[in-house]
């Protein structure tokens, strides 16, 4: 059982808390009301142990945790628009100087500057307005129609059916205007015929609505940019609703695809159906007709000109890219125009040349042939030979035979003169005969060569000092100097290795003996010696 959290003075009254809550459950006691004469829940804590000390209050309680507006005194009520209290005859201070009303200032004044203030001239003086405070609940602060009046809705009511009446007097209208020129109509028999058309046509619904007229139709809603989806806006769909989709033109399986989220049906649903009856081939129709093409030819003109260093770019610039392609297919007329000029002036024109004569046309001439009994001919006309396509026994460079008429250890020459180069001048037979005397004499040296080849001698073996450099004939080296250096050497190494054994003052010697250079040479690890492990 849940008990309230009360502190006591004693366990005595705390026994008799606990018998007087004992008796209250069973019925036996009045039950503890509250300040306002309500009934306490005894499963509810309505006390703590320890009041704040901000409170003061006898005992502990949880009133600090309340509203501490019980009964805030809202309002439902709205600004009253455009209501004024008081008219004033005459400026009074601290009004607005321009148009003199008590309850605003010149610089928030909403009226038209006037070119002299109610201040100067006192006439013409405002009326105040009429300014209320409203104390707002949570709700009330964001309610959207809060202040709204109804009854302005009737204005659009009004609206709409001035709208529908101006139609329905429109259609009556249009319906005695038929029957007048049905009554003007001298055949009766074509009156009769198409008395049911007409009455089909002046039975108009007047619900229907001619779809130009409509404000909203076939109105498709895209979020795009939004929190669900991007920004929202309104896009028509023009498509005609008696036209069958574009889905539904052949329902087999493995026909065209239709893209859903698209709607796009890039490929012709009906391949096979006369191009006369069909009305739509697929949306990649539209790719290569009417200006997309054009815009094509655009895009890849521009992305050519950029490649070869032109600053042009389509989205940045479609003015200046738009004028440059322009001038581009003026030049390019321009030099095919040139072109054809010039090859017709070089070769002629066999389309402007006057026709030629009938008797070649049809292949008759006075030339005479004979043949035999069998067909063959006998006399009149020879065999001709073919004819290449280039220049035939045309020498150049003073040869008298062609490239080509001389091979020769895989080469090509010409015969006249022996040689393999191609652009080479004739030198005729004497040519021939020096390039004859010039191989003999190679070949000749070749062979000398060959015979008179000996042996290199040997390179004299140099004695080198320890050091690198070529030992002098006269070099000692001293015994008792070379153990000093060595002991130095040792001295050396063991301060590079421990810093700590370094003197303060150090004197510097470059002065580098035969004996030094031959102790650090003993001294160095020499990394590729097998032995070097074996070292002190």
């Amino acid at each position: 059982m849940a008990t309230a959290s009360v502190a006591f003075k004693s366990r005595e009254d705390h026994r008799k808390q606990l018998e007087l809550e004992e008796a209250r459950k069973a019925g036996l006691a009045p039950a503890e009301v509250d300040e306002d004469g309500k009934e306490i829940n005894p499963h509810i804590p309505q006390y703590m142990s320890s009041a704040p000390w901000y409170l003061n209050a006898e005992r502990p309680s949880l009133k600090h945790q309340r509203k501490w507006k019980s009964d805030p005194n809202y309002t439902k009520s709205w600004y009253d628009r455009g209501a004024k209290i008081h008219q004033a005859d005459k400026y009074r201070k601290g009004a607005c100087e321009n148009c003199g009303a008590l309850t605003h200032d010149a610089k928030s004044c909403m009226e038209r500057p006037r070119k002299i203030g109610a201040k100067w001239t006192n006439m013409h003086i405002a009326p105040d307005e009429k300014i209320e405070t409203f104390e707002l609940d949570y709700d009330g602060k964001r309610d959207r129609w809060n202040g709204y009046d109804p009854a302005t809705y009737a204005r659009v009511i009004e609206r709409y059916e001035a709208r529908d009446e101006a139609r329905r007097k429109f259609l009556k209208e249009q319906q005695l205007k038929k029957l007048e020129e049905k009554n003007n109509k001298q055949n009766e028999d074509a009156e009769v015929s198409d008395e049911d058309e007409d009455e089909d046509d002046l039975k108009v619904d007047e619900a229907k609505v001619d779809e130009s007229k409509q404000m909203d139709f076939a109105k498709v809603e895209k979020r795009v940019r939004t929190t669900g989806g991007g920004s929202t806006g309104t896009v028509r769909n023009l498509r005609i609703r008696e036209d069958t989709a574009k889905y539904l033109l052949n329902l087999d399986v493995n026909s065209a695809y239709y893209d859903p989220k698209t709607r796009s049906m890039r490929e012709d649903p009906l391949p096979d159906a006369d191009p006369n009856e069909k009305f739509y081939v697929g949306d990649n129709q539209n790719r290569i007709s009417g200006q997309a093409l054009d815009f094509k030819q655009l895009n890849v003109h521009a992305w050519e000109a950029f490649d070869k260093g032109q600053d042009i770019h389509l989205q940045a610039a479609p003015s200046q890219a738009e004028l440059l392609y322009k001038n581009y297919k003026v030049i390019k007329e321009k030099l095919k125009s040139h072109t054809k000029d010039a090859i017709m002036e070089k070769y002629g024109n066999a389309a402007d040349e006057e026709k030629l004569p009938r008797e070649l046309l049809l292949g008759q001439s006075e030339r005479q042939v004979e043949y035999d009994r069998t067909g063959r001919i006998v006399k009149g006309l020879e065999m001709a030979l073919p004819k290449s396509k280039y220049e035939e026994d045309v020498f150049i460079n003073n040869h008298t035979s062609v490239w080509g008429s001389w091979w020769k250890d895989h080469q090509w020459g010409y015969k006249c003169c022996k040689q393999t180069i191609r652009n080479s001048y004739c030198t005729g037979a004497a040519g021939i005969e020096a390039a004859e005397a010039a191989a003999d004499l190679m070949k000749s040296n070749i062979s000398r060569k060959a015979t008179s080849e000996d042996t290199p001698a040997p390179a004299e073996e140099k004695k080198l000092a320890t050091w690198g450099s070529e030992v002098p004939d006269d070099l000692v080296l001293d015994q008792k100097k070379l153990n000093e250096a060595l002991k130095k050497e040792d001295e050396r190494r063991k301060e590079e290795r421990d810093e700590r054994k370094r003197k303060y003052n150090v004197r510097w010697n470059d002065e580098v003996t035969a004996e030094d250079m031959e102790a650090y040479r003993m001294k160095k690890v020499h990394h590729d010696d097998p032995m070097k492990d074996f070292l002190n």
